[in-house]
């Protein structure tokens, strides 16, 4: 069954660009995903643009409508996804504990609905 691990996270919170422990922070995405990628169960995932570049699009009475930003408007933003193909719910949650975001924000493991 294929899970979407969502990670979530406080911009600006955590590892920051241009510091010795951002690097090590990607190098740890990186060996997350050659992981998942070594097991089989890497099926997609990348990391999104800051909230700031975000358009939502609405359709009100017929009319569509744009607002700039995301359209929750939390601290925690989405920041990128993996999907990955697991035996069961825990397998997943035990990946999902592995991505190194996990240390900075939250993790939302939902199952993917497939229609046939």
């Amino acid at each position: 069954m294929q899970y979407m691990c969502l990670i979530y996270k406080t911009e600006g919170k955590g590892p920051q660009p241009g510091t010795d422990e951002f690097a090590g922070y990607i190098q740890a995405y990186h060996e997350f995903s050659a992981h998942i990628k070594d097991k089989g169960v890497f099926c997609a995932g990348d990391a999104l643009q800051p909230t700031v570049t975000a358009t939502t699009v609405t359709i009100q009475d017929g009319k569509t409508e744009t607002m700039d930003g995301p359209f929750a408007e939390t601290k925690e933003q989405l920041g990128g996804y993996y999907i990955i193909d697991c035996d069961d719910l825990d397998e997943a949650l035990k990946y999902a504990a592995m991505i190194p975001s996990a240390k900075y924000g939250r993790i939302e493991v939902r199952p993917v609905m497939i229609f046939d």
